[in-house]
């Protein structure tokens, strides 16, 4: 191992050096425009000190600082646009991770916080445990609220970077075995309802599915199960007083959204095509 690190080190030191360790008391130096260094480093008070090259410029950024003031230091494509960003991490708790990710800007000659449009739907409040995926151009964010781990993935529109697919843990009680009965995988977890967004926060799909981890990329796939009892009324809409609709035991149905204790459910009938409605698991 000794020998892997000192071949990593050397390696390090003939190239732009893009991340460093986070025991490393040496400065992040990367380039993040053509023309212009940057150095950067973790000060005393837990913010980051950065010195723009050749010209000499300094500033200072929050960064993410832990509860001893530290930050690690990297730099990475967070944007997909082929130069790296200035990324701070720090840990938060015993398993959380703050991510605090800047992105160099000409016009100003500084750094500008990557901050996501959310309409308040994301579950962590921000880039928590930050991945990123240049294959499918996704940065996904995970953070843990007590017993439950939670997700959210964000995209860009442009310069924009918006919350693109986050999920909400489903809270019903035994009532929705008594309608419904699927087998989960061995590894799955508690399950969720993912929805998907445009930029603009409009949902475009949804489904019930494992909230263990992120799905993988494309559309959603729901979790199906089969109808329990002799007859399952299904409606129009969650709350609706009456209908005349219903599924029969033994059909098959995608769990597709909830709402207040009701399941939007998916049924594909041979002759008369998909139907789609609404079931009262308080009921």
């Amino acid at each position: 191992m000794r020998h892997r690190d000192t071949v990593i080190g050397l390696l390090a030191g003939l190239l732009v050096p893009l991340a460093h360790a986070a025991d490393s008391d040496a400065p992040l130096r990367f380039e993040a425009a053509p023309g212009i260094g940057v150095q950067a480093e973790v000060a005393e008070d837990g913010s980051i000190a950065v010195q723009l090259l050749p010209s000499g410029k300094r500033l200072s950024l929050p960064g993410a600082p832990d509860v001893d003031g530290n930050s690690r230091l990297s730099a990475e494509d967070v944007d997909f646009d082929g130069r790296p960003e200035l990324v701070a991490r720090a840990s938060v708790g015993m398993v959380n991770e703050a991510v605090a990710v800047y992105r160099y800007d000409p016009a100003s000659g500084g750094f500008r916080a990557l901050q996501a449009e959310t309409h308040g739907r994301d579950n962590c409040g921000g880039l928590m445990g930050l991945t990123v995926d240049a294959a499918t151009r996704t940065l996904t964010s995970s953070c843990r609220s007590g017993p439950m781990w939670y997700t959210d993935q964000y995209r860009f529109a442009g310069a924009k970077l918006y919350l693109y697919r986050a999920e909400r843990v489903l809270m019903l009680g035994d009532t929705l075995n008594a309608a419904l009965r699927w087998v989960p995988a061995d590894e799955q977890g508690p399950s969720a309802v993912w929805r998907t967004f445009d930029p603009t926060g409009r949902v475009l799909e949804s489904a019930i599915a494992d909230g263990l981890g992120a799905p993988p990329d494309g559309p959603l796939r729901s979790q199906q199960a089969t109808v329990v009892p002799a007859r399952l009324f299904l409606f129009d809409r969650p709350g609706a007083p009456s209908t005349q609709r219903y599924l029969l035991q033994g059909d098959r149905v995608e769990l597709l959204d909830e709402h207040e204790g009701w399941l939007k459910v998916r049924c594909r009938n041979p002759k008369s095509g998909a139907v789609v409605g609404w079931i009262n698991v308080n009921d």
